[in-house]
C-alpha cells in the first residue's frame, strides 16, 4: 500500500465520522447508543476480525508457529464461534477495536522509514491514537457506551466532537496528495 493511500483511508474514514456527527446532530445519538450491543454490528465487525484474524493465523510462517496452523486455526475459530454465544455483550465494540488494530499494520507498514515525509507523521499519529483506544476499548468496552452518554448530553458536544474529527480527516485527505513519490 502507497503512503498516499494509507493516508487518505484514515482521512475518509475521519471525514465522514466528523460530517456524520455535524449534520446528523443530536438525532445521530441513538444510533451511536444503540451501537455496542447491536446485533448486527457485531456480526460484521468482530465476525470481519474473526475472519481477518484467522486468515492471517493461515498465512504463519515455519517461525511462527506455522506448523500447527490448522490446530491454531481450529481453537481460534472455537473462540470466535462461542463468543457469540457466551460473550455477547459489546463485542461490536471488540469487533471494532480488533479491526482498529488490524487495520494499523499495513498504514503503520505504508509509512516505516519515510523519513523524507514529515507529513506522514499527521497519520501516524492518529493511528497510533486508534491503537491506544483500541486497546482500551477491547478491555473494557462499556466505556464506549459512557462515552456516547457524555457526548451526546449537550448538542455543543457533537458539534466540536464532529467537527474535529471531519477537520482532522480533511487534513489527512489534502495532505495524502502532498507526498513526493
Amino acid at each position: 500500500m502507497s503512503l498516499a493511500v494509507a493516508t487518505l483511508i484514515p482521512g475518509l474514514l475521519l471525514f465522514a465520522l466528523g460530517a456524520f456527527l455535524l449534520i446528523g446532530g443530536p438525532s445521530a445519538g441513538p444510533l451511536f447508543k444503540a451501537f455496542p450491543r447491536s446485533l448486527a454490528a457485531t456480526v460484521v465487525l468482530f465476525g470481519g476480525a474473526a475472519g481477518w484474524f484467522l486468515s492471517n493465523v493461515l498465512d504463519l510462517t515455519a517461525a511462527d508457529f506455522g506448523d500447527y496452523r490448522k490446530p491454531l486455526f481450529a481453537v481460534f475459530a472455537l473462540v470466535a464461534v462461542l463468543a457469540f454465544k457466551f460473550a455477547p455483550d459489546f463485542l461490536a465494540v471488540r469487533g471494532l477495536a480488533a479491526l482498529t488494530l488490524l487495520g494499523s499494520w499495513p498504514l503503520l507498514t505504508a509509512a516505516y522509514m519515510k523519513y523524507d515525509q514529515p507529513s506522514r507523521l499527521f497519520m501516524v499519529t492518529v493511528v497510533y491514537v486508534a491503537i491506544t483506544l483500541a486497546l482500551w476499548l477491547g478491555a473494557a468496552p462499556f466505556r464506549l457506551r459512557d462515552f456516547f452518554q457524555w457526548l451526546f448530553a449537550r448538542p455543543g458536544r457533537i458539534r466540536a466532537a464532529g467537527g474535529l474529527a471531519a477537520g482532522y480527516g480533511l487534513l489527512l485527505v489534502v495532505v495524502a496528495f502532498t507526498y513526493k513519490s
